[in-house]
């Protein structure tokens, strides 16, 4: 009798012992090995974002910049020297061209609000408007796209009509209304990423103080109100750099009291800024970098 007991107590013993060792081994399975560095004051949430931007940073990407006469001197000044080096250094292909938009002729040298929303909007599809290419076709062929207006667009004149969204008459609440229907087009395009330029300033030469005071209404608006964080669309702010707070363009860096256009020394202080942005911009962290691209 007493054989038997010590035989069930034995065997009772090691079912426990084994259903010890299988818990054990389970629990300490299901816990992943956590990777430790012997440096002092490592931050791996940093590691583990560097990791993250370093995967994602684009090797190829094609961009264009539509403009006129002051994005050909910024141009000019140095953004494809820019992007040959930066290209050279971080081993990627991001590749840089530029076109006149729109042409002289046959649509005419405007580059307003009205005139991309004319383009783009009223007469979007495959097919260009008067040899201007839309965004249908634009967006077949390019991964960002930049576009400005000159510095004619500043000279804004007093609201004393209705707005309309198909008036080329620059106005604040005119603009609005074109902005709001390019947002609502670029938005269609999810793939491709948009670089608006708040518009050129004007010299104090060159216009008037209720003309600026308006002008800075409506690129304050396009900053703080009509860009989006998490869309598709970005701003580079050439405003800010060309007034540096002020209603008007600097003297200093303009190519004389009344001529709007940038000096050589103030262009090639923005090529680079132009150039950063893009790259902000093509690599993902267009809300989180500087409208600047300081």
């Amino acid at each position: 009798m007493a054989t038997v007991k010590k035989c069930i107590i034995v065997s009772l013993l090691c079912v426990v012992c084994i259903g010890v060792t299988a818990c054990t081994t389970k629990k300490t399975e299901s816990i992943p090995k956590l990777e430790t560095s012997n440096q002092e004051g490592d931050d791996y949430s940093d590691d583990m974002s560097a990791s993250i931007k370093n995967d994602a940073l684009p090797s190829q990407k094609s961009i264009i910049f539509l403009h006129h006469s002051t994005g050909e001197v910024i141009w000019d000044a140095g953004v494809v020297d820019w992007f040959q080096e930066y290209n050279s250094k971080n081993n990627s292909d991001l590749d840089v061209a530029e076109q006149v938009f729109p042409e002289d002729s046959p649509y005419g040298w405007e580059n307003y609000p009205y005139d991309y929303w004319n383009i783009w909007v009223n007469h979007a599809g495959d097919k260009p408007y008067k040899d201007e290419p839309t965004l249908e076709s634009l967006t077949e062929r390019y991964d960002v796209i930049a576009f400005k207006h000159c510095f004619p667009v500043s000279n804004v004149q007093e609201d004393t009509a209705p707005p309309r969204v198909d008036s080329p008459e620059k106005t604040v609440e005119n603009y609005m209304l074109q902005y709001n229907a390019l947002k609502d087009k670029m938005h269609e395009f999810n793939d491709t990423d948009f670089i608006v330029w708040t518009g050129a300033a004007q010299v104090k030469g060159a216009t008037d103080s209720s003309e600026a005071k308006r002008a800075q209404t409506f690129f304050n608006w396009v900053k703080d109100e009509w860009d989006e964080e998490g869309d598709n669309i970005y701003i580079f702010d050439f405003y800010e750099l060309e007034t540096e707070g002020d209603l008007y363009m600097k003297n200093s860096f303009a190519e004389s009291s009344d001529d709007a256009h940038p000096n050589e020394r103030f262009a090639r202080t923005v090529a680079p800024l132009f150039a950063q942005r893009i790259v902000d911009v093509a690599d993902g962290y267009g809300d989180e970098k500087t409208v600047t691209g300081k």
